[in-house]
Formats: C-alpha cells, sequence, structure tokens
C-alpha cells in the first residue's frame, strides 16, 4: 500500500527492547503463561504496586513533555509503547480520561496555572476524571446541548444534565460542555469546563444495565460550582476545545485497537471447537470473515499512522478516520451475534463467577443474581457500542458529506 512502511526505525526497535526489558523485570513471574493466575490476594498486591511502578518507570503519560512530567516520547516511540505492553497484557494507564483525554487537551488549550494544578495530579494516578458531554436530547448532535454555566463572581453556576457518563461515580472531576451563550450560533456558545464532582448541587444516578453492571450514569447539577479560571481555551470555545479531545479518544493506539477484537475472536473460535462448530462450513465462513475484519481494523490502524508519521493529506485516510467508529462497533456487535450461534443454548448458561468483594475484575461482573461470563458481558457492552461516540447512522452521514462530497441530508420541515 502506497506510504505504508512496515518497517520500523532503528531508533524505534532500540526502545522496545527497553520497554521489553522493564516488563520482564517488573511484571509478575509468568505472567505471560497461558496458566497464568493471581489469587485475589495476589491481584490486590498487583494493583497497588504496578500504578506505583508505571509512575517511577515514566510510563503514565510517557508522550507528554518532559517539563510536565512525561519523557517526551516521539509518535513512533509511543506506538512501541502502545504495542509492548498490549502484547503482554499489561496496564500501562492510571486513568483513561485523564491520562488520555482532558490530560493531553489541558496541556494544548489550558493556561500555565492549569498544567501546574491538575497534570501532576493525572500523571501520578491520583485524580480522577470523567466526561461531560452527552445530554439526553443532545448525543449525536453534541452542539445542540443545553446544560447551561452562568457566571456569578468567580464562580460558573451549572444547572443541567449529563447521561452516559462513564465512571462518574468515582471521578474527582468532570471535564464538561456547558452553554454559555445562547444568542450566537449553537457551535460558538459553548465553554468547556473543569468541575469538580465531590460537591453538593452533583447527582450521580447509574443507570443499571441488563447484566447488572452500572458503568455509565446520569449526572444532574443543580447549582454546582466551578471555579472561574476552570475554563479550558476561553469562554464560548468549548466546541473547538472538545473536538481536540474527541481527537485524542479517537486517535490514539493506532496499531494497537484491533488486538481486543483479535483475542475476543480467538475465545469465539475456542468455542467453536467447543461445541463442535469448528466443522460447520457456515460457521467457518463466517469465523474467516471475522478474522478478516480484524486484520482490516489492523492495517487501517498502520496506514493512518504512515500518514501522521509522513504528514501526508491523504484522502484514504481521511476516510479511514470518518469510518473507523462505524466498522469497528458495527463488526463487535456482529461478531457478538455470531458468538450466540456458536455457542446456541450455552450462551443463555450464567456460568460467571460473581464476588462483589473481589478484586478481581472478572468476578465482580454482573451481579450474583445474574453472574454473566467474559462473552456474554461482551455481548451485552456491544449493543451500545454503534450509538456512543457517534451513531453509526450519523457516521455514515460524515462520510458521504465530507468525504464523498454528497449532498447534506435533507432538514425535516419545520411545524
Amino acid at each position: 500500500m502506497e506510504g505504508m512502511d512496515l518497517d520500523y526505525p532503528q531508533e524505534a526497535e532500540d526502545f522496545r527492547v527497553e520497554i521489553r526489558a522493564w516488563l520482564d523485570e517488573n511484571l509478575p513471574e509468568g505472567w505471560t503463561d497461558d496458566d497464568f493466575e493471581m489469587d485475589d490476594e495476589q491481584r490486590d498486591a498487583f494493583n497497588v504496586e504496578w500504578p506505583k511502578k508505571l509512575f517511577a518507570g515514566g510510563w503514565i503519560c510517557a508522550s507528554w513533555p518532559t517539563e510536565y512530567g512525561g519523557k517526551g516520547l516521539s509518535t513512533m516511540q509511543s506506538v512501541v509503547l502502545n504495542e509492548e505492553f498490549a502484547k503482554v497484557g499489561a496496564p500501562m494507564r492510571g486513568d483513561f480520561f485523564g491520562d488520555t483525554l482532558v490530560g493531553p487537551t489541558i496541556l494544548q488549550w489550558g493556561t500555565e496555572e492549569q498544567k501546574k494544578e491538575f497534570l501532576p495530579g493525572i500523571l501520578a494516578g491520583q485524580t480522577s476524571w470523567c466526561q461531560g458531554f452527552s445530554e439526553p436530547g443532545s448525543g449525536s448532535d453534541l452542539a445542540s446541548l443545553m446544560c447551561k454555566a452562568e457566571l456569578d463572581g468567580d464562580e460558573w453556576v451549572i444547572n443541567g444534565q449529563k447521561v452516559w457518563t462513564t465512571q462518574a461515580q468515582g471521578a474527582d472531576y468532570v471535564f464538561l460542555l456547558a452553554r454559555t451563550d445562547f444568542d450566537v450560533p449553537k457551535h460558538a456558545g459553548i465553554t468547556y469546563l473543569l468541575v469538580p464532582m465531590d460537591q453538593p448541587g452533583v447527582e450521580i444516578r447509574p443507570i443499571a444495565q441488563v447484566d447488572g453492571s452500572g458503568e455509565f450514569n446520569e449526572v444532574f447539577f443543580s447549582d454546582a460550582k466551578c471555579p472561574k479560571d476552570n475554563v479550558v481555551g476561553g469562554v464560548n470555545n468549548g466546541w473547538k476545545v472538545a473536538m481536540t479531545t474527541l481527537g485524542f479518544e479517537r486517535g490514539t493506539s493506532a496499531t494497537t485497537s484491533h488486538r481486543r477484537f483479535e483475542i475476543e475472536l480467538d475465545a469465539i473460535i475456542d468455542d467453536a471447537r467447543k461445541y463442535g462448530r469448528i466443522d460447520d462450513p457456515v460457521i467457518r465462513q463466517k469465523l474467516a470473515a471475522a478474522h478478516s475484519k480484524v486484520q482490516i481494523m489492523r492495517i487501517n490502524g498502520l496506514r493512518a499512522l504512515s500518514a501522521t508519521l509522513n504528514k501526508k493529506k491523504d484522502p484514504g485516510v481521511a476516510a479511514i478516520g470518518a469510518t473507523n467508529k462505524m466498522f469497528w462497533s458495527e463488526y463487535h456487535r456482529d461478531v457478538m451475534e455470531l458468538w450466540t450461534e456458536v455457542a446456541g443454548m450455552h450462551s443463555q448458561i450464567l456460568d460467571g463467577e460473581f464476588d462483589e468483594n473481589s478484586s478481581n475484575p472478572s468476578r465482580r461482573r454482573g451481579k450474583a443474581s445474574y453472574p454473566v461470563n467474559a462473552l456474554q458481558a461482551s455481548y451485552f457492552f456491544s449493543r451500545s457500542e454503534t450509538i456512543w461516540g457517534g451513531t453509526a447512522e450519523i457516521q455514515r452521514n460524515i462520510v458521504g458529506e465530507r468525504v464523498l462530497g454528497l449532498p447534506k441530508e435533507p432538514k425535516p420541515p419545520k411545524a
């Protein structure tokens, strides 16, 4: 494929050796063995010690500039870092929303005072964050949001609602989009705020899923307060700042994002063998098609990476960016449907191990009366993936209008 070089530069490969050596030295003995397991006590100890090791090694937010506590890694070094951690299944983040979304946004748009206040806590894994963008009537059309913030002296007073707010229960802060001007076009009246969560006027209501999990939440703001200086990127400039955040969300880990689908597909293939479906020619064809789609994700990631490194404006890469969310989310929905076909009635049997006091995430999945296994939990979650982050229907409009240059979809007539 033109413009895509699969041979990494020597300095990147040298860095890969350094990362592998660090992982070998710091991961528990036997971590990469097929039969490796930790009991709850060992896992508790790992969950406490591992973030400390990451911080001491400088791997949390390693791509950040050195003056803000990072290693100042190049793009290729960051890619290699992600790849090596992904290969061995080693956790490499303290807090996804802090490390990957709001931290880089503050680096790009924040004042020096904001960088000094917020970045150290993110870097040390001591501050947790959630994202306050979507609202009940403003999901795909994010710019129509109505949560408002009004300046009262040295504070913003916030009223409104957010929904699908992941990890809000344990977050210290929310990076929030609020309407601060109702008299300008909708994109122009939005401000990006860093709002403390532990205060009167902030109410969190978990949204219980069918399997009992509740990482999504509704969040209600009733005269909640935010310091005047916690505006990122300037008042009424929040749309541009938010697009930066979404760019970090959708643009990271280009060469590793397919790996979770690879691992899951291997588990589905194992079930096909277990339940005697592997010799069914229709099932085999569907599994082969799923494998092909995972490889398409891998190649598209490499192509996007190559274009980024070469600073090449490739319309084809723009199309990949616009279609990627639609492609992987619909793939995941379909492959989980395939799993229920492979497993048949076995997919209906609740054979997970539930223990709400366990430190093992797989044993806290679901609830005591509905103990789902890993693939059942993935099946339920895949139902939401074509919706959050931009629905598949909206993604098709973006591809048609911005990539293919087709006429805009007609708006419904006004009543």
